[in-house]
């Protein structure tokens, strides 16, 4: 039998069934008993390599007495593509969007991110956010202050536990968003996080014309037990890609921008003498 790999879906079901498992008190070797399953079977679930069918889901949600909605959820969820992406569509707004890639992230033990139109989301000031939010069409559906609060805990991702590269296009640094006010402090807290030692930035400078991650922004996860991940963000969706040719391609672009930015001293140089 192939070796099951863990995916980005499988490892959301695996902590959505884990947070189910909690209020029955048991550990997993006697509700695998009770369940009359191989321990295993349940590890390998809760760790996001699957290996249940839906009637073997459903007597698992069935024993914990999941509430219905968050049955039908899961079980939306158990249907998914595992193999080569997961496209989300929350159905609840923005911030699930931001809710689920942290998830992802806490996992990653190094995180390396293209950002060619803005401030990287995990480099923004609060004032920044602001004002991308307030220029976002009107949303009824959507609670922006969610949305500001769900990316300030996202920030708290920046710890040395973890490694970041973050390849910025110069354009992004010299787009006037919130005003010159706002633009001074956001290019004066990017200096000060480069700084961190776990923390690379490196500028990619207009002067060179057409460059590898021309495509558009994305981020490129990596971690000591599964598989690299790619998220790429939409206004009302995100996609993990997990599909080993795009990973392979993803690869090579994040190679060729780094020899196409300048180093990390450089880099710091540009964006001191960049004036609002």
């Amino acid at each position: 039998m192939p070796r099951r790999k863990s995916t980005v879906v499988g490892r959301e079901l695996g902590e959505a069934v884990r947070n189910a498992i909690g209020p029955t008190k048991l550990n997993q070797r006697r509700l695998a008993k009770e369940l009359d399953w191989d321990e295993a079977k349940l590890s390998d679930l809760v760790r996001g390599k699957g290996g249940v069918n839906e009637a073997e889901l459903m007597l698992l949600l069935g024993y914990c007495r999941v509430d219905p909605p968050e049955v039908r959820r899961l079980i939306a969820l158990f249907h998914e593509t595992r193999d080569n992406c997961y496209l989300q569509i929350p159905e609840d707004g923005i911030p699930d969007q931001v809710r689920t890639l942290i998830e992802q992230e806490q996992l990653a033990n190094a995180i390396t991110v293209w950002s060619a139109l803005l401030v990287p989301g995990l480099l923004q000031t609060v004032d920044y956010m602001r004002a991308l939010v307030a220029e976002w069409p009107p949303n009824e559906s959507v609670d922006y202050e969610d949305v500001i609060k769900a990316r300030i805990e996202r920030r708290r991702l920046l710890h040395w536990d973890r490694t970041f590269v973050f390849y910025i296009h110069e354009f992004a640094l010299r787009l006037p968003v919130g005003g010159p006010s706002v633009m001074k402090d956001q290019l004066i807290h990017l200096l000060g996080v480069a700084e961190r030692s776990y923390v690379t930035v490196k500028v990619v400078p207009t002067a060179i014309g057409p460059h590898a991650g021309a495509s558009g922004s994305f981020l490129q996860l990596r971690y000591e037990k599964f598989d690299p991940v790619i998220f790429i963000e939409s206004k009302t969706s995100c996609l993990f890609i997990e599909d080993p040719t795009s990973l392979a391609t993803y690869a090579r672009v994040l190679k060729r921008l780094d020899a196409q930015a300048l180093d990390a001293e450089d880099s710091k140089e540009l964006i001191r003498s960049i004036q609002f």
